[in-house]
C-alpha cells in the first residue's frame, strides 16, 4: 500500500436534503420501535420544494398518519427549516405511503420451529477501525464531521447567527508512512441567509475550522487552500434548492472513502436488517480489535443470505501482512461474537428507538449514550483479542 499520498473525505450537515430524509426515516423507525421493539420498518423518504414524501413497509403497532406527520414537522423544526420553500409550517405538503411488510420477507426472516431468525437481505457489510484520531476513525472523515457539527450546535443555540441548515465540508490531508502528516485544503460550503455576504461567511466559518482541526495537522495552511463558497451565493438551499433522497450518502455514514462499502445504506431500517445491525456489528469488531493495539487499523467484512441465520463468511484484514495473526482474529471473533441478526441485536441492544441521532455527522465515531444509542462505538471486548 501507499505510504505517502493525500486522501479527501465529505461531510454534509443535517440540513442537507438527503439528510433531512434519513433523519425522517429514522424517526419513523424509532417511532415504532418505541411502541413495538420488534417491529419491522422499512422507510424511504423524498423531499423536494415544500413536500415530504414518505414510503415503504411496516409491521407492527398501529401509528396514526396524524402523529407521524406531526412528528415529520417536528424534525424539520429541529433541524432549522421555516423558509419560503421549506418549513415545517403548514406550507409543506406531507404524504405517508406506508404498507405492511411483504409476506415472503416476513417468512424469511421470522423464526420457528427449529429455524433461527433469518437475515433481513442479502448482503455485504464492511466495518473499519483506525488509530489515527481518539475515536478510531480516519482523521479527514472525522474533522469533516466535527466541523459541520459545531456550526449545527451554534446554529441552533443562536451563537452562531446568519448561517442556515444546509452545508458540506471537505478535508484533503497528506499521509506520510501512512500517518496523516498536515492538512492540504478545507472547503465549506454553507447556505446562509440574503443579508449576509461572502465575506461575512468566511469570517464566520475560519472560527470552526481552528476548533475542529488539531493544530499540528492544521498548520501553516496556506489561506488559499481554504474554499470557503467557492461558488459564491448559497441562499436557496435544503430540500428547496435540490431534492433529496433516503440513503444517499453512504459514504458519508461510514469512514468517507477510507473503507470499502458494502452498498446497503443505514437509514430507515430497523435493525432485523443487516444492512444496518452487521454494519454495526462489523465496526464494533473492528473498533474492539484496533482498541486492543494488535493492529493499527483493521477491517472486517461480513456477508449473509436472505432467511439464512449465521454469516456465509467473515473476513478479517490487519494490514499487516500477518496471515497467522489475521486467521487467528477471525477464529476469536467465531468463538466469540454470535453475529446471527438476533445475535447481533441482544449484543449491541438494538431493539430500541435510538436511531434519529445517527442520522447526521456519521454512524461512527460517536460516543456510546445512556439510552443504548451508539452502543457499537463501545470497546468493551478489547481483552477478546489479547489471548
Amino acid at each position: 500500500m501507499k505510504k505517502n499520498f493525500l486522501f479527501t473525505s465529505e461531510s454534509v450537515s443535517e440540513g442537507h436534503p438527503d439528510k433531512v430524509c434519513d433523519r425522517i426515516s429514522d424517526m419513523v423507525v424509532d417511532s415504532f420501535l418505541a411502541s413495538e421493539p420488534q417491529a419491522r420498518v422499512a422507510c424511504e423518504t423524498l423531499t423536494t420544494t415544500n413536500k415530504v414524501v414518505l414510503a415503504g413497509e411496516v409491521r407492527g403497532p398501529e401509528l396514526k398518519q396524524e402523529e407521524l406527520i406531526s412528528k415529520v414537522r417536528e424534525c424539520i423544526k429541529d433541524i432549522g427549516y421555516d423558509q419560503d420553500g421549506f418549513s415545517w409550517k403548514e406550507q409543506t405538503k406531507i404524504e405517508t405511503h406506508l404498507h405492511s411488510q411483504s409476506a415472503d420477507i416476513a417468512m424469511g426472516v421470522d423464526s420457528s420451529g427449529n429455524k433461527d431468525e433469518g437475515a433481513g437481505d442479502q448482503g455485504i457489510m464492511f466495518g473499519y477501525a483506525c488509530n489515527e484520531t481518539d475515536v478510531l476513525m480516519p482523521a479527514p472523515i472525522h474533522y469533516s464531521h466535527k466541523i459541520l457539527r459545531l456550526m449545527a450546535e451554534d446554529r441552533k443555540s443562536g451563537k452562531l447567527n446568519g448561517i442556515e441548515p444546509d452545508s458540506k465540508s471537505q478535508i484533503t490531508i497528506e499521509y506520510k508512512d501512512g500517518k496523516p502528516s498536515a492538512v492540504t485544503s478545507v472547503v465549506i460550503s454553507t447556505q446562509h441567509s440574503k443579508d449576509v455576504n461572502l465575506t461575512q461567511v468566511k469570517q464566520l466559518c475560519m472560527p470552526y475550522i481552528e476548533r475542529s482541526i488539531p493544530k499540528n495537522l492544521l498548520g501553516s495552511l496556506d489561506e488559499k487552500e481554504i474554499y470557503i463558497n467557492p461558488t459564491g451565493n448559497f441562499v436557496i438551499g435544503g430540500p428547496d434548492g435540490d431534492s433529496g433522497l433516503t440513503g444517499r450518502k453512504i459514504i458519508v455514514d461510514t469512514y468517507g472513502g477510507a473503507a470499502p462499502h458494502g452498498g446497503g445504506a443505514f437509514s430507515g431500517k430497523d435493525p432485523t436488517k443487516v444492512d444496518r445491525s452487521a454494519a454495526y456489528a462489523s465496526r464494533y469488531l473492528a473498533k474492539n480489535i484496533v482498541a486492543s493495539k494488535i493492529a493499527d487499523k483493521c477491517l472486517i467484512q461480513l456477508a449473509y443470505a436472505i432467511g439464512v441465520s449465521k454469516p456465509l463468511s467473515i473476513y478479517v484484514d490487519l494490514f499487516d501482512n500477518d496471515e497467522e495473526k489475521n486467521l487467528h482474529v477471525e477464529k476469536l471473533i467465531k468463538d466469540n461474537f454470535d453475529l446471527s441478526p438476533r445475535g447481533i441485536r441482544e449484543m449491541l441492544g438494538l431493539n430500541k428507538p435510538i436511531y434519529e441521532k445517527t442520522a447526521a455527522y456519521g454512524h461512527f465515531g460517536r460516543i456510546p449514550e445512556s439510552d443504548g444509542s451508539f452502543s457499537w462505538e463501545k470497546t468493551d471486548k478489547s481483552g477478546v483479542f489479547n489471548k
